[in-house]
């Protein structure tokens, strides 16, 4: 249980510091965000959870057929505000987006013959 609490206090102190420097500069704010944290985060955790950096790789494979539909968010998220959205709806459509993006490269990728 410490184990899980100290992952979990990791986890969120990086994603609160993040958005803490986010506000005194969007540029390096940015720039921490763009790092894959998370993703480094967990192939750490599963690493030392299962001692095998097989996972952590398959992991990582997976990640980068899905960095394009990812990028669905970002572009589309400051459309819709710029259009008068508001910030919630703004996000909300942008998740939907995302995740609709997601799903339509996993099904194009399945039908290659490609597995995640």
């Amino acid at each position: 249980m410490l184990y899980y609490t100290v992952k979990l206090i990791v986890t969120a102190v990086l994603i609160v510091l993040i958005s803490e420097i986010a506000k005194r500069s969007s540029l390096l704010g940015a720039m921490l965000a763009a790092i894959p944290l998370v993703s480094i985060l967990a192939m750490t955790w599963m690493y030392i959870d299962t001692n095998s950096s097989v996972k952590a790789v398959e992991f990582s494979k997976s990640i980068v057929w899905l960095i394009a539909p990812s990028m669905t968010l970002f572009l589309a998220f400051p459309f819709f505000v710029k259009k008068g959205f508001g910030f919630y709806l703004s996000m909300g459509i942008s998740i939907l987006l995302t995740i609709m993006a997601y799903y339509s490269v996993i099904f194009m990728l399945n039908k290659w013959g490609v597995k995640l």
